[in-house]
């Protein structure tokens, strides 16, 4: 029994640990899977078999925001999301170094490589998107196709922040998040309900920000976010080397639709933007069909 547990461990090391999942999509038991990467030891849930498709949640969030996506995807994608370092049953360092964009970005590719794939196509929302849009420069050979939901490509986000009189405006919650202190005044109770839409899925929320670090939320900001004045940022990056889908709900009340403009100059491959009027800034939850299909036929037609 002994050397069982000794050869355990040790494959352990080599393979993401699978455990039992209480997470189903539409009756679909979803794989609970982790993996680790550095220090930290992240958590996804997985389905389905085909391209790989990985989906990035952002703030505050967990994998569940993406439900509609893997709902749509799952029959011919293989679909996985992760709960990001500092959220739900991923790891929680107390440290601000431990949520530099470096490692968030190495947490994407240990994702990728416990999944046995030589590519990934990369699907990100806010700081998630950031994520996406910095793993794609990163790592352009492990990139399929790239889909961003409500965020600037950086360059276009610095110059917002710089020349945009609204988008500065419009990031004081992030200012504020930067201080020392704040994450002592983050309210869990309300960002579920903010997040939440209705009772059950209100709960889901609660029930995961509970398992959460509101120090790890506030160190994303503090480590990665711009911060004044911002006519001094140099936030340069290799131009994108592969297709990229963006949505981008034009009621987005902290990223400036403006951001969007000139990122044609910043992708290399063909790019398609679709604005989304009566949509806020997460638009894949308040449009979900039309954000899920559209996502589907665009993957199909570089994917079959």
């Amino acid at each position: 029994m002994r050397h069982f547990f000794i050869l355990f461990g040790f494959f352990s090391i080599l393979f993401p640990y699978v455990t039992a999942s209480s997470a189903e999509l539409n009756g679909v038991l979803l794989e609970d899977k982790y993996v680790q990467s550095g220090n930290a030891k992240i958590h996804y849930v997985a389905s389905g078999e085909g391209p790989l498709v990985v989906f990035i949640h952002g703030f505050p969030d967990y994998w569940y925001t993406w439900r509609h996506q893997m709902t749509t995807l799952m029959d011919s994608y293989r679909v996985v999301a992760m709960d990001t370092r500092g959220y739900n049953q991923s790891s929680k360092p107390t440290e601000q170094e431990e949520y530099d964009m470096g490692l968030l970005v190495k947490d994407v590719k240990a994702v990728v490589d416990a999944e046995d794939r030589k590519e990934a196509i990369i699907v990100g929302h806010d700081w998630g998107g950031m994520i996406a849009w910095t793993f794609a420069t990163t790592y352009p050979e492990t990139t399929k196709n790239l889909v961003i939901v409500n965020l600037p490509h950086p360059r276009g986000l610095r110059r917002e922040l710089a020349n945009n009189k609204e988008q500065y405006a419009n990031a004081e919650y992030a200012r504020n998040f930067q201080k020392p202190e704040s994450h002592k005044f983050i309210n869990i109770e309300g960002l579920a309900k903010f997040v939440g839409r209705d009772e059950k899925t209100t709960q889901r929320y609660l029930e995961a920000f509970k398992r959460s670090s509101t120090l790890g939320m506030m160190n994303y900001y503090r480590q990665n976010y711009p911060k004044p004045p911002y006519s001094d940022l140099k936030w340069d990056m290799p131009n994108v080397e592969m297709p990229v889908l963006q949505f981008h709900g034009l009621k987005d009340t902290a990223l400036h639709r403006n951001g969007l403009n000139g990122t044609w100059d910043w992708i290399n491959e063909d790019y398609t933007l679709v604005t989304i009027p009566d949509a806020g800034h997460w638009s894949h939850i308040d449009k979900p069909e039309l954000v899920s299909k559209t996502m589907k036929f665009w993957l199909d037609i570089r994917n079959k």
